[in-house]
């Protein structure tokens, strides 16, 4: 049996995190969900520019927004809706089957908008009116301003992938501001079953660590702030405070791990994978990581309730001198000034073929 069911079957959902246009039109996507038990799917705007930039599959779309006067970010976001909701339909078996457990696709509002929470909301509201999908959740990152739009969000019944989270501590802070939503749409009498993940990056940790920590502590930071974070995970959702709006009908946030392609040449290609391996947990891998995965025929004993290791580890890269509150919070600043840069390329590279197509027409 692949590792893609073994894992399936441990009760780990396998996302992918790319979406392309040739993905949806050869029918790989569909590929994947029946032999590689593929249940949901990822977006951001790096994927989507490297999308755009790489392929004329969108342009015959893009010359029918110019004509109708589209441009700019709202034409992407037309575009990107295409894509969105042809792979919900596609997953949409998925979420039926699962009760809405599973088979969801992710689209994010503009990166833009990571410290404007008015704003955040009203793009969420926006685009998830416009997609008309059940499965589809929006992506709010999960800075402290952007706490309040997910709070919000979920008030409003929106499902929210809250992204850039990456430490313990931020995942909290995301996982409480879900359960305020849930609580106030309780109390005002609203149904409480929202769907929302909460997803913490990995390979950014020892990506940032490298060359500045002793070779044995190489590639094991990601892991043990995992471990840490699945433990505090595991602690949240059976407290009497998360056990009463199961009560009421409401559904737990699951736990996203993001980042999961290994950047170290020298390193297993599946390091994250195998490690991070939880039952009600989401990892969601690059197209070449799921590949990988598919060629093998084991998993592992995977992650424990309890982390493991993961505080002896941590203790050991602080007498390292990293300071794991200091990088989280750099981090994600990082991780937001990154998917702006992302956007703002995207709208160049949009920019650029709207004249090019515009002007052959």
């Amino acid at each position: 049996m692949k590792a893609t069911q073994l894992l399936h079957e441990f009760g780990q959902s396998i996302w992918l995190d790319n979406i392309t246009r040739e993905l949806l039109d050869s029918g790989t996507l569909r590929q994947y969900i029946a032999e590689l038990a593929v249940t949901g799917l990822t977006s951001n705007p790096t994927i989507f520019d490297h999308a755009l930039k790489k392929s004329a599959a969108y342009d015959a779309s893009i010359r029918a927004g110019l004509k109708q006067g589209r441009g700019g970010e709202t034409l992407f976001f037309d575009l990107a809706l295409e894509d969105i909701t042809r792979a919900a339909d596609e997953f949409r078996a998925t979420f039926d089957r699962t009760n809405g457990v599973d088979g969801w696709v992710s689209l994010e509002v503009s990166p833009q908008l990571a410290y404007d929470p008015e704003r955040t909301l009203a793009a969420a509201k926006e685009l998830h009116e416009r997609a008309k999908r059940p499965n589809l959740f929006i992506k709010i990152p999960g800075t402290r301003e952007g706490l309040p739009a997910i709070e919000e969000a979920i008030f409003a019944g929106i499902p929210v992938n809250v992204t850039l989270l990456f430490s313990r501590e931020q995942y909290v802070a995301a996982a409480e501001a879900y359960l305020r939503g849930i609580e106030r749409r309780i109390a005002a009498g609203l149904n409480p079953d929202v769907g929302s993940v909460a997803s913490v990056f990995i390979s950014r940790w020892d990506v940032a660590v490298t060359g500045k920590v002793p070779a044995e502590l190489a590639n094991r930071l990601g892991i043990a702030i995992a471990g840490r974070t699945y433990r505090a995970a595991q602690q949240l959702l059976v407290s009497p405070r998360w056990q009463r709006i199961y009560n009421a009908g409401a559904r737990a946030q699951r736990l996203l791990w993001a980042s999961t392609g290994t950047k170290d040449p020298k390193a297993d290609e599946l390091l994250y994978v195998t490690a991070l391996a939880a039952p009600f947990t989401v990892n969601t891998m690059p197209e070449a990581t799921l590949k990988a995965l598919a060629q093998r025929s084991e998993i592992g004993a995977g992650m424990s309730a309890d982390g493991g290791d993961c505080e002896r580890v941590l203790a050991h890269f602080a007498k390292a001198g990293i300071d794991v509150e200091a990088l989280a919070a750099q981090l994600q600043d990082e991780g937001a000034k990154s998917f702006v840069k992302s956007w703002q390329e995207l709208l160049g590279v949009i920019a650029a073929k709207s004249s090019s197509l515009g002007a052959a027409a």
